[in-house]
């Protein structure tokens, strides 16, 4: 028995691979998903809950970089006044890959649904593990 965890723990070390946690992955599609319901119904707020509440929040879309959660907040009211300009949110998750115990990477496409136009994205999102919270440190949306 002593020596299969040896064997295990020099495998780990010498292949270069980390074994995180499934759930870790499937938190971050949750909250993906809740965000996804919250801009749906209109509700920024509810949306950004699972941002940062960080000066440390880093934005990037099309008017460049911008920090701090309430100045995110702040953007997204001034860009989507109501519920008609919100449109219908969708996300397409290409991937989702751990970097570490406390980091996690996301890829995927963003689509809006509205009456008079259909605009569509990418983005890049890193969710960092925080006070046993995962949230949105940083995200890039184009």
């Amino acid at each position: 028995m002593k020596m299969h965890k040896i064997f295990l723990i020099f495998w780990i070390i010498f292949s270069g691979k980390i074994v995180f946690s499934q759930s870790d992955i499937e938190a971050v599609r949750a909250i993906l998903q809740t965000q996804q319901t919250c801009w749906n119904f209109g509700d920024i707020p509810c949306f950004m809950q699972h941002y940062w509440k960080n000066d440390s929040l880093t934005f990037i879309g099309k008017s460049g970089i911008q920090y701090g959660w309430e100045k995110t907040l702040a953007n997204y009211i001034k860009s989507y006044p109501d519920k008609l300009a919100m449109g219908q949110l969708n996300f397409e998750i290409i991937k989702i890959e751990q970097l570490a115990n406390d980091a996690i990477y996301v890829l995927g496409k963003w689509n809006l649904l509205r009456i008079d136009d259909n605009p569509k994205g990418n983005f890049t999102l890193i969710f960092k593990k925080i006070n046993n919270q995962w949230v949105i440190a940083s995200d890039h949306s184009s």
